[in-house]
Order: C-alpha cells, then structure tokens, then sequence
C-alpha cells in the first residue's frame, strides 16, 4: 500500500517525522517550550499525512515522470508551510510571511536568514540547516531519478564520450524500461546511504577539530547541502580553525562532480575522477581566481608597506582558494583568512567577483545551483571549435575531440539554458526593482536567488537578518526566484509544454 501513495505524501511524511529530532534537541537543552512545538508538530502532520495517504493509495497517475516532476515542484513550494509549523510557535513577534520565505530559503538550499542569528534559538538553527538538509537529499535523488530521464538539469551536456555511447544507450535502454517508482526506489536506497554517512562524517571531523557538536552538525549538514546556513557562528569563527575549513574544502567536491559520490572509489574509478571534466573546470577557476585575488592584495599590501607579511601572504592564498570554492559551489562560506587578507591589504571584498563565481555553479546532480560547470564547459568548447572555423574557413575537419564528447543537441540546449538563466536574472532583477530595490541591491539578490546562494545576499544586502526589512512584494518575489533557481527554467518549461499533459 506505501508503494502506491503520491510521492508528495512520502516525502511530506518523512519531513514531518525528522521534526522529531529537534524536539529531542530542545529537551536535551531542557527547552520544553519548543520540544513541544516541534513534537506536537510532527504527530499532527503525521497524523494529517496518514489519512491522506489512505484517502490517495489507490490513485494511480498515467503519467508517472509527470506525476513526479509536479512532485518535485510541490516539494519546494509546500514543504517550507510545513516546516514553518513549529517556528511560528517559537519565534516570537513576526508573520507568516517571513518563516515560508525563510524556509523556502532552507529548502531550496538557498540558506541565508531573515532573522539575525541572536533571534533564533540553537535548536532553530538546527531544524534551518536540516530542512536544507532534506532539500540537498531530494536534489540528490531527483537529479538522477527524475531530471536524468528528461534530459533536464544539465543532464542534456552530459557523458557523450564516443568511447561508452554503447554503454550509454543500454543505459538509457533500461532507464527507460524500469518504472518511474522504481528508478526513484533505487536512487533513495543508493544515494541516501551515501549523503547521510559523507554528513555524520564531517560531523565527526568538525568536532574532533574544536567545534561544539550542534555548530558542527549545522556546519557539515549545510557543507552537503551547500545552503551555507550556519547559527551565527560563521566557518571563519568556529573552534575547528583551518582544519575545519580544510576538511569543509575537501567535502566540497561533492558540490563540483557526481562522479565523487556515484563511484565505489576503486583504481580505476579514481583515475576515471582525476579526469573528469567538472573537477578540471572548477580546479582551473579556483586557480586562477586566486591567483588574480592574491595579486591584488599583494598589490594593496605594498602599497601600505606590508608587503613582506610572509604568514599574511599565505594566509591570503588560502583565503582566496577557500571563498572562491564555496561561492563556486554556490555554498557562501567565508575562510577567517578571507578577511584577514582584507585587513592585510586594506581592500573591499570583490562582490562582483563573487557574483561571477556564483553564476558559474558547480556540477551537475550535485546540491550546487547556477549555471553548472558542465554547461560552461559545453559553450567554452563550441565557442573554440567557432574560432578555429573562422580562423581555417576552408577546413574539412570534423569537431574537435571536446566537442564530439557533447550529445546531439546537447550544445543547443546549454546555450538555451544560459539565454533563459540570463533573461530569469533581468526579469528578475526588474521585478525586485518594482518592488523598492535600487538596481544594485536587486541585481545582487536576484543573482543570488536564481544560484540559490543565499550568504552573497547578506554580504550585499548589509548581514544576515538585513532582509527582513525589505517590504513583503520583495520577500515574495524572492521565494519564487529560489524556486525557479533550484528546479532552473527548463524544467518549468516542461510542466508548461503541453505535449507533457497528454497522457
């Protein structure tokens, strides 16, 4: 009978039943106030949930890809009201409006808060990092049970190597032959097991580096999810250091390749990820973002005379790498060293260089938003194969070995991803300015909605909790803008074609 309940149902179910972790948070900290809250949450809507999935068991949709996606949808935009359930009884002296906005924030793994951190309690810092906690794993599962069998969310660039098109074919082959339940069951009992025990892992490093236990559990459940959420106390202040920073750094690159966390990590899956094209990609920007970043503040150093700081240079290498692979992985972390290179130079943050980064995004079927590497990669290699036409116009070579590994169309559908990315950040932008925004404030917060990274907000927008003060329009237009950023405009475009409606 489980089997034939919607999927909405199931994962409402489970979400209602995670609130039993904070609950057993705020006893522990003896705050019945809010064990309460969330407890008496959790057994309402599981009670809810149960008569639903009865009511529902026996509704089978024809369409059960389409069923799915509209699942997917319903999941960022329902799951937030059920979320915000027990914080509209512990935080006190605000509306409605704000907790959805916030929690639509958390489960589009967009992070950042309305609330300054002093606001909420420990306990509801937790239940934010596990909402987008929640969002990273459906992101994870839907990447591949449901996006990969549209040819949606980047998987339109993906694996065309000459070398394994047969072994791609027979892939797609069966795809296509096991039933939309059953590709979802497979890819929940292969990729849950994997998230949650990369998540207890880094958990357990941050603690062993110096963090309390809840910071380190927020830090290493936003570190997967890339929501960049923490309670107040930022990567660069917490008791794990630079060791905590460099174990963050290394879980990062789950956010930068799928190959990372669908291989058995054997010999020759770990060649086969030393070439992969999104590690390549991320590596060469990483590199020389601070390269350029490091320059400048050399430059700024020398000329206040702190030029020979040798621990400062360093400390400003490692900043540099650090912020531009969080803000690459649209994650919004900050190393310590970050704003010590600051100080050493005497220079600004490069918020349009981070805005850059942001955009680019990370990999594809990762918890990463923007544009993705892959597409990036796809664009930069035709744009080659352009130039050397135009450069040998009577050529009669075929593409080039980096663009015959693109799948048909494939080149066609990353450029019309990144037209629709580029006219969402304008529309967007437009809207935000209607709503009050000046242009600059506006592009920033749409920009970082659309890469769901909600920390590029703060920076701009003047701290976390700054958001709060934008009128309601702003915060509405926002919560849509998440949305769109974290399922992208190509799968709204399917919901709205309708060949998909016809059964």
């Amino acid at each position: 009978m489980f089997r034939r309940v919607p999927l909405i149902v199931k994962l409402s179910a489970v979400f209602a039943a995670s609130m039993y972790i904070p609950a057993l948070h705020a006893l522990t900290l003896r705050a019945h106030h809010e064990a309460q809250a969330f407890f008496y949450s959790g057994t309402l809507l599981l009670a809810l949930l149960a008569a639903i999935a009865v009511a529902t068991a026996r509704d089978r949709s024809r369409n059960a890809t389409r069923s799915h996606l509209i699942a997917l949808l319903s999941a960022f935009t329902l799951l937030p009201l059920m979320a915000a359930l027990p914080l509209g009884r512990i935080v006190s002296n605000t509306r409605a409006i704000n907790l959805y906005v916030e929690m639509v924030a958390a489960i589009t793994t967009t992070g950042g808060s309305l609330f300054a951190p002093d606001r909420l309690s420990s306990t509801a810092h937790l239940w934010r990092a596990m909402v987008a906690w929640q969002g990273g794993m459906i992101v994870w599962v839907a990447a591949i049970a449901i996006l990969a069998p549209l040819n949606l969310g980047g998987f339109e660039v993906a694996e065309a190597n000459t070398t394994r098109r047969a072994e791609t074919r027979s892939t797609r082959d069966l795809a296509q032959a096991i039933e939309p339940e059953s590709r979802v069951r497979r890819a929940v009992s292969t990729l849950v097991p994997v998230y949650v025990s990369l998540t207890v892992v880094l958990w357990g490093i941050l603690v062993i580096a110096g963090e309390n236990g809840t910071t380190a559990l927020i830090h290493a459940m936003s570190t997967m999810s890339t929501s960049g959420i923490t309670d107040g106390t930022k990567i660069s202040g917490s008791g794990a250091g630079w060791p905590g920073e460099v174990a963050v750094a290394a879980f990062l690159i789950f956010a930068i390749t799928r190959q990372a966390f669908t291989t058995d990590m054997n010999r020759d899956h770990m060649r086969h990820l030393a070439k992969d094209r999104e590690l390549r990609i991320a590596g060469m920007i990483v590199g020389t973002v601070t390269v350029v970043l490091f320059a400048r503040h050399w430059i700024g150093a020398y000329e206040v005379g702190r030029a020979d700081d040798a621990r400062a240079a360093v400390g400003a290498i490692w900043g540099s790498a650090f912020t531009a692979l969080s803000f690459l992985t649209t994650t919004g972390f900050e190393s310590a060293q970050w704003q010590a290179a600051q100080a050493w130079s005497g220079l600004g943050a490069p918020s349009v260089l981070l805005l850059g980064l942001t955009i680019f995004g990370g990999g594809v079927a990762t918890t990463a938003g923007g544009v993705k590497l892959l597409r990036i990669y796809t664009l930069y290699a035709q744009g080659r194969h352009e130039m050397n036409m135009l450069v040998h116009p009577h050529s009669v070579a075929g593409n080039s070995g980096a663009v015959r590994r693109i799948p048909p169309g494939g080149i066609e559908a990353a450029w019309v991803f990144f037209m629709l990315f580029a006219t969402s950040i304008a529309a967007v932008t437009l809207a935000l300015t209607l709503t009050g925004l000046d242009f600059d404030g506006a592009l920033a917060l749409a920009v970082a909605c659309l890469t769901t990274t909600g920390p590029l907000a703060e920076i701009v927008l003047g701290g976390q909790g700054a958001m709060n003060a934008l009128p309601d329009m702003t915060k509405i237009v926002s919560a849509l803008a998440m949305v769109l950023g974290r399922l992208e405009a190509l799968a709204f475009i399917a919901l709205l074609n309708p060949e998909f409606w016809r059964d």
